[in-house]
């Protein structure tokens, strides 16, 4: 499956234009969904063809696009390799899907009249300036619910220009056609998508972890989020638990879907969330959710952030770093960004020293009266029968 949706050709709202690509096939990494941030514009591939011919196809609109082609012009690069299908398509320059494909094109005129017109093959555009989408949709052999894409396309697209008439968002929407197409046409697997406007994109959130294996199912649950302190933890491992174990709050199941629509999705309370000093696995998404929730909770306030993490840091929620202080968060309010600049533990430790309210140089001498105690221990034992005899003598 791919698809385009552009709900705002201006380009003005930052949810405007989103695309994504999803399969039941195996391999759908980020080279299914490959974004031009300064270009605004993103190019979803597939088909039955061969792989290198793929790749070559997708050199080709790139160059094509990066020297100010339209979509269509971008598009049309399948065309000259057997079996592969490019969608393409940015804000600015429209949507087009060309190649080997089964697509609806989807317009939304000014009076609210939508229009889905079926394509198979060859090109289908949907020109610069215009409300619309684009969806493409067939059947992965092996997938048990084999047969249902005709159907579920037509279904799906029909949603699509309802949800355009209706002033949804373009990210809104593309994360409804992942719900949609994975349940009820089994075309499950990440794959990804992306958010043209303010160049996001949901990267390996879900695609698959090694080459020949399916992705994340979109339709799954994919996390379960503490609402009040950040806290997570992922699927299957996220079965273990139904309150924070922070503060027992009951916690959120997020499916794939979601995470997706919320990944791409820029609101009020969005966060951008850099993390820096350390590539912990899981160290960026765990910090991500804590200062989005402190964020939340508290504002763009350096002292809080340094708080919550500190905290997640003492409880293990987040590991292998050393306390961090105001001075290591960096706020931007007003991009909704925030950087942390953490310190690696030494000598692989994952938790930092225990902060003990007894100051060194009492340790120092518990520390003597300690090894005192052990050497008198050690003479005791050493000499002991001596001085039994002798006691036994008296």
């Amino acid at each position: 499956m791919n698809v385009i949706v552009i709900t705002d050709p201006t380009g003005q709202d930052i949810n405007g234009a989103a695309g994504g690509s999803m399969s039941f096939a195996d391999n759908m990494f980020q080279s299914t969904f490959l974004m031009s941030k300064e270009k605004q514009f993103v190019v979803l591939s597939g088909g039955e063809g061969d792989s290198n011919n793929r790749l070559r196809a997708i050199v080709e609109s790139i160059s094509r696009l990066e020297n100010g082609a339209t979509a269509a012009e971008g598009a049309a690069a399948a065309s000259g390799y057997s079996g592969i299908r490019l969608m393409v398509g940015g804000p600015s320059i429209g949507a087009a899907v060309g190649g080997s494909f089964d697509a609806y094109l989807i317009t939304v005129e000014d009076d609210n009249s939508i229009q889905i017109t079926p394509y198979s093959g060859g090109l289908a555009v949907l020109p610069p300036g215009e409300k619309g989408a684009i969806i493409h949709l067939r059947n992965t052999h092996g997938n048990p619910q084999y047969g249902t894409a005709t159907q579920v396309r037509r279904e799906t697209a029909l949603n699509i220009g309802r949800m355009i008439r209706d002033g949804y968002s373009a990210t809104t929407i593309v994360g409804q056609v992942f719900k949609e197409v994975s349940n009820d046409a089994g075309e499950k697997y990440g794959g990804g998508a992306v958010n043209l406007v303010a160049g996001i994109s949901t990267g390996d959130m879900f695609t698959p972890e090694e080459i020949n294996t399916t992705g994340y199912p979109m339709n799954e649950p994919y996390v379960k989020v503490c609402p009040n302190d950040g806290w997570s933890s992922g699927y299957p491992a996220a079965e273990n638990y139904d309150t924070c174990p922070i503060d027992g709050a009951p916690l959120k199941v997020i499916y794939a879907y979601e995470a997706l629509t919320d990944a791409i999705t820029v609101t009020q309370d969005s966060v951008s969330v850099s993390v820096y000093g350390s590539e912990t696995p899981g160290l960026s998404e765990t910090t991500s959710e804590v200062v989005k929730a402190s964020v939340s909770k508290y504002g763009y306030d350096a002292n809080a952030i340094a708080g919550s993490l500190n905290k997640g840091i003492r409880n293990g929620l987040i590991v292998s770093v050393n306390y961090v202080e105001p001075k290591d968060i960096n706020v931007k309010a007003g991009s909704k960004a925030v950087g942390v600049y953490y310190t690696p533990l030494p000598d692989g430790r994952t938790s930092p020293p225990w902060n003990l309210p007894v100051s060194s140089f009492v340790l120092d001498i518990l520390g003597s009266i300690q090894t005192a105690i052990g050497i008198i221990l050690v003479l005791l034992v050493i000499f002991r029968s001596r001085l039994l005899k002798s006691f036994q003598k008296k």
